[in-house]
C-alpha cells in the first residue's frame, strides 16, 4: 500500500517520560509494568494513559498499548502522546519498526531518548489511522482467540488427567526412593552430539522436544563418551532436575526404545517395576506439582535433586490399573495433540498474515520530509 503521507520526527508527535521505583507504594489496582510485561499492583498511577510503552533495557522490541492508569520502572519509557497521531496507531507503527536495531550498547541492550526522539514516524490523516488500527486489530483479536480455545482445551486434557490419577485412601503411596532406583546422570553438552552412535536423551530436549514417552531419541553421541554416560533402559523414566522456573522442574519421557539410550547432568534416571507411562503421566498432576514445590530450591535456577525427588509420594495402584489408566490417557493425548496441532499451525499463519498486512498498511511510498 502506497500513500502520501507527512513523516515526522517521533519527539514532535510524543513526550518520552522515564519510569521509575514503586516500592514504597501501597497495594492497589494500578498494573506496574517492566520490560518483563506487568510485574505487580501499586495505588498510584505516573499517567494514565492510553501510551505506547517502550523498553530503554533489555527486551527492546517488547512494547506495550496501554490504555488504562499504570504505573513503569526504570527499564521502560511511556510516552505522552499527542493530539496528531492516535495512540494504537502509533503503537502498531513502533512495533513494526524493530526498535532492537537501534541497540549501540556493548552489553545491555538499551535505547535512549534521543534516538528514539529522531526516530522519523509516517503519519497519515487521522482518519486513514483509524482504518489502519480497525483492521490491525481484527487480526490480533482473532490470534487472541485462537490461543485461548487452544488453552482451554489443555486445561480440559489436564483436568481429566489429574481425575484419572487421584486415588482414595486404599491406594498406596509410596515415596520414589522405595520402590525405585534414582541414578543422577552427569556430563553431555549440546557439543557432543554427532550424527551416528548411541542414542542420547538431552534434559533440554526433554523441555522443549520430547512428549511424554517416546521410542525414538532426537540426538545421538559415540559410543566413546556413551560408555561413560549414565544408561537409560528401555522403560525407564528420565527426570529432569534442573529449570528456570518451578514449572517445569521435574518433566519426565518414559524411554520406551528397543535398546538402551544415554542421559547427562540435570536429569534423573528412575528404574523401577511400574508402568513406565504411568509414572511419566503422574509428574504431570497436580499432585507432584504441590509436592515439589516443598523440595524444590533455588532463584534464578530452580533444582529438585535425586535426593529430594526420592521423596516425593507417588499413588501406586495395581500394575492392572496403571495400565489401564494409561489406555485411557493415551487416548487423551492423541485426541488433543490431533485437535492442537492444527490450532498452533493455524495461529501461526494467521501471525504471519498479520505481519504480511501490517508491513504493508504501514509501508507510505513518496512520504514528505
Amino acid at each position: 500500500m502506497s500513500s502520501f503521507v507527512e513523516r515526522v520526527p517521533l519527539g514532535s508527535l510524543v513526550r518520552i517520560c522515564n519510569g521509575g521505583d514503586y516500592k514504597s507504594f501501597g497495594p492497589g489496582d494500578v498494573p506496574v509494568y517492566g520490560t518483563g510485561g506487568i510485574m505487580t499492583y501499586v495505588d498510584r498511577a505516573s499517567y494514565r494513559g492510553p501510551s505506547v510503552l517502550i523498553p530503554r533495557k533489555g527486551s527492546l522490541n517488547k512494547l506495550y498499548y496501554v490504555d488504562r492508569p499504570f504505573w513503569t520502572v526504570d527499564t521502560i519509557f511511556y510516552t505522552e502522546i499527542g493530539p496528531r497521531v492516535r495512540p494504537k496507531y502509533l503503537y502498531y507503527w513502533l512495533a513494526n519498526k524493530h526498535l532492537e536495531r537501534l541497540n549501540e550498547a556493548a552489553g545491555v541492550p538499551s535505547l535512549t531518548k534521543r534516538q528514539l526522539n529522531r526516530i522519523l514516524v509516517d503519519v497519515p490523516d487521522l482518519a486513514r489511522q483509524n482504518e489502519i488500527v480497525q483492521i490491525l486489530d481484527s487480526f490480533t483479536s482473532l490470534e487472541a482467540e485462537l490461543e485461548a480455545e487452544l488453552e482451554a482445551r489443555r486445561d480440559q486434557y489436564a483436568f481429566y488427567r489429574d481425575q484419572l490419577l487421584t486415588f482414595n485412601s486404599s491406594v498406596e503411596r509410596l515415596p520414589l526412593n522405595k520402590f525405585a532406583v534414582l541414578d543422577r546422570g552427569h556430563g553431555l553438552q549440546k557439543s557432543d552430539f554427532s550424527d551416528s552412535g548411541v542414542d542420547a536423551i538431552h534434559y533440554g530436549q526433554i523441555y522443549t522436544r520430547y512428549g511424554t514417552y517416546s521410542a525414538r531419541a532426537i540426538s545421538k553421541v559415540s559410543p566413546v563418551l556413551a560408555s561413560q554416560l549414565v544408561q537409560v533402559h528401555p522403560g525407564d523414566v528420565v527426570v529432569t532436575n534442573t529449570s528456570e522456573n518451578i514449572e517445569d522442574v521435574g518433566k519426565a519421557l518414559a524411554w520406551l526404545g528397543s535398546d538402551n539410550a544415554v542421559t547427562g547432568g540435570h536429569a534423573t534416571v528412575i528404574r523401577h517395576d511400574q508402568n513406565p507411562k504411568y509414572l511419566a503421566y503422574w509428574f504431570q498432576t497436580t499432585d507432584f506439582f504441590t509436592q515439589k514445590k516443598k523440595y524444590a530450591y533455588g532463584t534464578k535456577v530452580i533444582e529438585l535433586p535425586a535426593r529430594l525427588l526420592g521423596r516425593i509420594e507417588i499413588p501406586l495402584p495395581s500394575r492392572e490399573e496403571q495400565d489401564r489408566i494409561v489406555s485411557i490417557l493415551d487416548k487423551f493425548e492423541a485426541y488433543t495433540t490431533s485437535l492442537t496441532d492444527g490450532l498452533p499451525a493455524e495461529i501461526e499463519a494467521r501471525r504471519q498474515q498479520y505481519e504480511y498486512y501490517r508491513d504493508r498498511l504501514l509501508s507510505f511510498s513518496e512520504a514528505n520530509a
